[in-house]
């Protein structure tokens, strides 16, 4: 038995290895194919505004359905059963907010980032600069938990263990080796392909999850032929928790008995965790981006349309997924083998594989599901890092340094060197957060988005009044409250889990700061423009002709 499992292992490793190999030669294909193709400014940062609202919608669900959410969203709905789905309920629910109001007008208004729209009405530099840290700091925190998830996946899905080896790796030294393979290949998606390499990349490994979680969910559905009430209460049978697994209140708003104020701060950070959900994809920057890569506000709201499409499906699998590892896996085997319970969908993969056919069918399906997930990572971390590139070189370096006066080949050239750097950057970092619980960067990633991005676009968009000073306190306001929120929270130190172990400087309760940021953002960026005489309705009516009619969208939105 000990050999046939050792055979298995081996077989899995192999298949694993050989499907990584498959999916990496092809993207380097398509992105020496779109090296070719990029020559402007406007290639490289939108990809020529050549894509269709379904290509759009393709990528769009790429960028947004990381591993985080494939890996994570499973193994919390494994866990936790009820409340593990109010991930996907949020992440589902924000695309609203998107579609409704900011994809449209975002795309008439702005040229290639958030920043053409921010200052479009007023002082380019300090709205440009401000801009482009938020951008920055957003996408840093999403990369790090990314790029730790890639070392720590590739390490659980090639089954190395502390003490064994696998092509002369330890699981340590393999966790690294991923982190830099994943940094290395973003680097050369947005280097060489720029947005239209990185898109079409988007869009396979779009095609690749969706396929890979619809064959898993179609395997798990026909083990209960087809019976989803059976599988939900198999599930909560093998839960441990009965028929609480089915019900709210596991993981999210628990009730203490006899602490009134705990249950009261675990309520109200269950609300503000779903603000940020909710409120933070409309401004998170690689989703901004994705609206100026189509050629028209119209061919803008399919894309959404197809996004969220794509999305809603894909969360519905992840409810079959969860509860189908519940079932099938067992809480106490997803625990043993990762806490977390991000191993849940490939301990699920080989136990279906297993019921259909055997070892064999176990190990091409734990591979086929690791190739998806790691896919999944290598399209949003490439997402990530050209948001950051363009921001850099098209915001910073041309709009604040320059004034404007960068040519297109010069600017292009500094967004290839901005994504080195952040690549290299990203690497590092990523190498050295290893042990941080990854969970809250991506949870922090929205809350900032949420607070320093969305009220300040909304603003621009809407409010005649909004002017400089408002932009620059709401961005600076809403970024500083969130870090510094969580800072001070028990994520960080005075909790069992805490970053910081062994100190207790904690003083704000709650885990997600939406709740507090997300106000103080905004009322950062009312007070400051209430406290600037400058007033503009002239460049606010003309932002108005533009984000409705698109006039003028295709130059650049300086002045």
């Amino acid at each position: 038995m000990n050999v046939l499992a050792q055979a298995a292992e081996s077989s899995s490793r192999t298949w694993t290895v050989v499907l990584f190999l498959a999916m990496i030669a092809v993207t380097l294909g398509v992105t020496v194919w779109a090296s070719r193709q990029t020559r402007s400014a406007t290639d490289f940062h939108s990809g020529g505004r050549g894509f269709s609202g379904m290509q759009n919608g393709f990528a769009i669900g790429s960028d947004y359905m990381s591993a985080a959410s494939f890996l994570g969203i499973a193994g919390m709905i494994a866990l936790f059963g009820y409340d593990g789905f109010l991930y996907s309920i949020g992440f589902l629910v924000a695309w609203l907010v998107a579609l409704l109001l900011v994809a449209e007008l975002l795309r008439n208004s702005g040229r290639f980032t958030m920043a053409d729209v921010l200052s479009y009405r007023m002082r380019q530099r300090p709205v440009r600069t401000a801009a482009a840290v938020s951008t920055i700091t957003v996408s840093v925190f999403y990369l790090l938990a990314q790029m730790v998830g890639a070392g720590a996946l590739i390490a659980l899905l090639l089954g190395i263990q502390k003490g064994e080896t696998y092509l002369g790796m330890d699981a340590g030294t393999a966790k690294i080796a991923g982190i830099v393979i994943v940094g290395i290949l973003m680097i050369v998606y947005v280097t060489f392909g720029g947005m239209k390499g990185t898109t079409w990349v988007q869009i396979i490994k779009a095609g690749m999850l969706m396929g890979g979680a619809f064959l898993l969910t179609l395997m798990v559905l026909a083990v209960y032929d087809f019976d989803f009430g059976s599988l939900m209460s198999d599930a909560a049978n093998t839960s441990g928790s009965g028929q609480a697994f089915l019900e709210p209140g596991l993981r999210f708003g628990t009730e203490v008995p006899g602490d009134a104020w705990q249950t009261m701060w675990n309520k109200l950070d269950m609300i503000s965790l779903g603000l940020a959900l909710v409120l933070g994809t409309a401004g998170l920057p690689h989703i901004l981006i994705r609206f100026y890569t189509v050629p028209d506000s119209k061919t803008a709201r399919k894309s959404v349309n197809w996004g969220i499409g794509l999305i809603g499906t894909f969360y519905l699998m992840t409810l079959v997924l969860g509860f189908g590892a519940a079932a099938m896996v067992g809480k106490d085997a997803i625990t043993a083998q990762n806490p977390a319970g991000n191993t849940a969908a490939p301990q699920l993969a080989e136990a279906a594989g297993d019921h259909f056919g055997g070892s064999a069918l176990a190990a091409l399906m734990l591979a086929v599901i690791a190739a998806v997930a790691f896919a999944a990572i290598l399209s949003t971390v490439a997402g990530l890092t050209i948001a950051s590139s363009s921001s850099l070189a098209h915001d910073f370096y041309n709009s604040v340094l320059r004034g404007g006066k960068a040519s297109d080949q010069e600017e292009v050239k500094v967004a290839r060197l901005a994504a080195f750097g952040v690549g290299a950057a990203a690497i590092v970092l990523a190498i050295f957060a290893q042990s941080l619980n990854v969970a809250f960067l991506v949870a922090l990633a929205f809350a900032i988005a949420a607070s320093a991005n969305l009220p300040t676009l909304l603003l621009s968009l809407f409010w005649k009044r909004f002017n400089t000073q408002g932009a620059v306190a709401g961005i600076y306001g809403g970024l500083i409250s969130a870090v510094g929120l969580v800072v001070f929270s028990p994520v960080v130190s005075g909790s069992e889990k805490a970053l910081v172990t062994g100190a207790d400087f904690s003083w704000f309760p709650l885990s997600n700061p939406g709740l507090v940021s997300i106000p103080l953002g905004l009322l950062c960026a009312i007070v400051g423009t209430l406290m600037s005489p400058e007033n503009d309705p002239r460049r606010y009516a003309q932002l108005q002709v533009r984000a409705l009619t698109g006039a003028g969208a295709e130059r650049a939105a300086d002045h």
